[in-house]
């Protein structure tokens, strides 16, 4: 891999313009039945074109056989290490709904969740409740009081939320509660680290705070935290690759991260054609877009293989009004896999796809995960992709003499 350092000193002022479309958890596995993946089974004429017409392969995220969490997956399509550089949800989910954030802070993702009579949890997102019901809820645990802590605590969508700590000695090193699975209790939030203790002791009595305020409901009568994190700091797309970047994306946990890596976060209200319509009018004002659609990964999470593969062509439907702007290179990829099979994300490759005028396409037909395991591309770290774009795009000069 080439260092940001390196990349600082090779990018070039160009009109070439560079869109990075994110299909959330594209990579699936095959059908039990079909034998197709959701990518597989999608009618997407218009991704099979761009992969005849470019280079496909097949990206990791993190590294082989790792399962990423959404934040390292985005974090290595933008070229930063995801492993160091890896930035916990509740930062990234605090900054996207415009909560202030300081380094000292700790922001903490929530998950609305249902426990049942045993103290077990019986739905991770209980049913991933409206976002309205979970404002109620929120404005109930709002009025939680915690000796020597400020709270916050806000709704970001469906059964999310978003709290953060303020005070004197916290520390973001605490273990997460969410089990990951269901029939068992939530998990303790225990200091990883002498520094965390007392944060620790307030993520209890927040906890207990809930019981009280929430714990009598039918659903949604818990939290499940993840993701604890103070205010990062990264160098901008603006400073590695010389580039105005702008976001397009309907969920507040990416606009964090677009937030914290130099992005213009721009409104396009909540459907894909409403991000269409903003990538056309604002198309002149920047020089790279990422458009993040994020369905599939909740379908895959929900196991709905077939909800899945919709989402997949609603994605399809909308690839030539992006390219009618005439990007200079576009890439179609995902941050991660979530194969409804499994209902989570997982650690397969994810399919890559690049496309740009000065390329020599390579045999791939389609856009799948078995036609990208084909492609010149291979399997390869999606820190790359950045460069990739860059490169392609005409904005890297040559390196070295």
């Amino acid at each position: 891999m080439i260092s940001t350092s390196a990349l600082k000193t090779i990018h070039l002022d160009a009109d070439g313009k560079l869109v990075l479309l994110v299909i959330d958890g594209l990579g699936g596995l095959p059908h039990l039945e079909t034998g197709l993946t959701e990518l597989e089974s999608a009618r997407t004429p218009n991704l099979d074109d761009l992969a005849r017409l470019g280079v496909v392969g097949l990206s990791e995220p993190v590294g082989p056989g790792i399962t990423p969490g959404s934040g390292p997956g985005h974090l290595a399509l933008f070229g930063y290490d995801p492993i160091a550089g890896n930035i916990g949800r509740g930062a990234l989910s605090a900054l996207g709904i415009g909560l202030a954030l300081a380094p000292e802070d700790v922001g903490v993702r929530l998950n609305f969740c249902t426990i049942d009579e045993d103290g077990k949890v019986a739905d991770r997102r209980a049913g991933r409740i409206s976002t309205d019901l979970n404002r109620e809820l929120v404005a109930e645990l709002a009025a939680i009081e915690i000796e020597g802590a400020e709270i916050e605590i806000a709704t970001e969508s469906q059964h999310r939320a978003v709290l953060v700590l303020r005070g004197e000695g916290l520390h973001p090193a605490i273990r997460e509660t969410d089990p990951q699975q269901i029939g068992v209790p939530p998990l303790d939030p225990i200091a990883l680290e002498p520094a965390a203790a007392r944060t620790a002791s307030v993520l209890e009595d927040f906890l207990d705070g809930v019981r009280r305020a929430i714990g009598d409901r039918a659903s949604a009568n818990f939290v499940l935290m993840r993701g604890y994190a103070g205010l990062p700091a990264l160098e901008t797309l603006g400073e590695i690759y010389g580039l105005d970047p702008a976001c397009l994306a309907s969920y507040p946990m990416y606009k964090g991260l677009a937030t914290i890596v130099g992005m213009t976060v721009l409104d396009t209200g909540d459907t894909i054609p409403g991000q269409v319509t903003a990538l056309k009018k604002h198309w002149e004002e920047h020089d790279f877009f990422f458009f993040h659609f994020k369905p599939t990964d909740s379908l895959g999470e929900d196991g709905d293989f077939d909800g899945k593969v919709v989402a997949i062509e609603e994605v399809d439907a909308v690839i030539p009004d992006i390219l009618a702007l005439g990007p200079a290179a576009i890439v179609v990829t995902g941050d991660h896999s979530t194969p409804a099979r499994l209902g989570q994300h997982s650690w397969h490759p994810v399919p890559f796809l690049l496309h740009a005028e000065n390329i020599v396409p390579d045999a791939a037909v389609k856009f799948g995960e078995r036609a990208c395991g084909t492609g010149s591309l291979g399997i390869f770290p999606a820190r790359s992709t950045m460069s990739l774009l860059a490169g392609y795009g005409g904005r890297l000069r040559k390196f070295g003499a």
